[in-house]
């Protein structure tokens, strides 16, 4: 590249940040006997209720196992809508898939990327039970509006804060304005457990019958069987999943608690980086700050405008990784994918803010584990192609 020199180390998109605690924490689990299921991730579900300000957390195996838990256990099924957004991942509207409903997808707010709660409300229809809100990009949605459509039409609330854990609205934590919240601890995100996420709601009932579902809907779990004080014998009270968390897992998640507001501190040094070092390039429209909350900073989305930029979103991710620098994006929208056009008649041009967030939207490291010398030589990398530098 001519005018800048090429790091040597790939610089990892999503690399996770591991404290020693973590690790030393895991090699203790490892030693105490105890694999599954048990005390650590109790101990797990009580720190992140805490840090919530949510009643109940149960632990599971991922994100999509909470969402799914969701909404089996509000009774979602065959004949039912719920109402999400196409720019997300996959696994949102996989899950309403799975419980024999219809995923029904209303247009963003193109500014933020979160669903548009006009375009919500244009979609329900006596068959809608459930409206479930993305928290893309960890920027917070409008969750009083969406509280009060809920209530309106008598439907219930699930955030999918897989990117939000940090996040604020309204001075009230995002994943306590909704009848349920999946959280996710896969190894892009702040808090990692390699895989692994958390159901939390307000309504013990609720949170118990998680607790059953999440293991073959076992009346009771290993650890209340095998532990020194349970009782051996149990009973399957209906049919559920095998979405239990390890105590591994557990255990490397409880360690990262402690860090996670430092280390949103340390994205937002990072971010503003981005910001003062990219604002001036042409046709790149970047990332916008939460107007009424905190922003939990999961990604740096930034759009390419193929009018008004010298290239498109996808030459400049490849430029980007010759130059050794990892990139995602987040996201192809739902409703272009062979699934979803062949099983539901989903076209493009019927959500044209979506559509353009996804065939712009390109998204730059940013992750507690990076240096601000990453940030910087992205910004130079990328203020040298605006010149027109070859890379190479």
């Amino acid at each position: 590249m001519s005018g800048v020199r090429v790091r040597q180390d790939f610089l990892i998109f999503g690399a996770p940040r591991l404290p020693e605690e973590a690790i030393a924490a895991v090699v203790e689990t490892l030693r105490s006997g105890w694999l599954g299921t048990g005390p650590r991730v109790a101990a797990f579900e009580e720190a992140f209720a805490r840090y919530l300000g949510a009643p109940h957390a149960v632990a599971v195996g991922s994100c999509t196992a909470a969402l799914h838990l969701a909404l089996k256990i509000l009774g979602v099924g065959p004949g039912d809508e719920v109402v999400t957004t196409p720019l997300t991942f996959a696994a949102t509207a996989n899950v309403i898939v799975h419980t024999g409903a219809r995923p029904v997808f209303a247009d963003v707010d193109e500014r933020t990327g979160n669903l548009d709660p006009e375009a919500v409300a244009a979609v329900i229809t006596p068959r809608t039970r459930a409206i479930i809100v993305v928290h893309y990009a960890g920027r917070p949605c409008p969750m009083d509006r969406f509280r009060d459509l809920a209530e309106r039409h008598g439907l219930f609330l699930i955030e999918d804060a897989a990117h939000a854990l940090e996040a604020w609205y309204r001075g009230r934590k995002i994943g306590t304005w909704g009848d349920m919240a999946a959280f996710s601890f896969y190894p892009t995100k702040s808090l990692t457990t390699g895989e692994g996420g958390m159901l939390a709601t307000a309504r013990s009932e609720w949170a118990e019958r998680a607790r059953v579902l999440r293991l073959h809907g076992l009346s009771r779990d290993a650890w209340k069987r095998y532990s020194e004080e349970g009782a051996i014998d149990y009973e399957v009270v209906e049919p559920g999943f095998k979405y239990n968390m390890t105590d591994i897992q557990a255990a490397m998640g409880l360690a990262q608690m402690s860090y996670l507001e430092r280390w949103l501190e340390r994205r937002a040094r990072l971010w503003t980086l981005y910001q003062e070092g990219l604002r001036d390039l042409p046709g790149l429209i970047l990332p916008p700050e939460a107007t009424e909350g905190v922003h939990a900073r999961h990604l740096y989305t930034i759009r390419v405008d193929p009018g008004e930029a010298p290239f498109d979103r996808d030459r400049l991710a490849r430029w980007l990784h010759q130059a050794r620098i990892g990139t995602g994006i987040h996201y192809k929208a739902l409703h272009l994918h062979p699934f979803y056009q062949q099983a539901y008649g989903y076209r493009r041009g019927m959500f044209p803010r979506a559509e353009r967030i996804s065939d712009q939207t390109l998204s730059l490291p940013l992750t507690a584990h990076m240096e601000e010398e990453d940030v910087l030589y992205v910004v130079e990398v990328m203020r040298a192609l605006w010149r027109g530098e070859a890379v190479g």
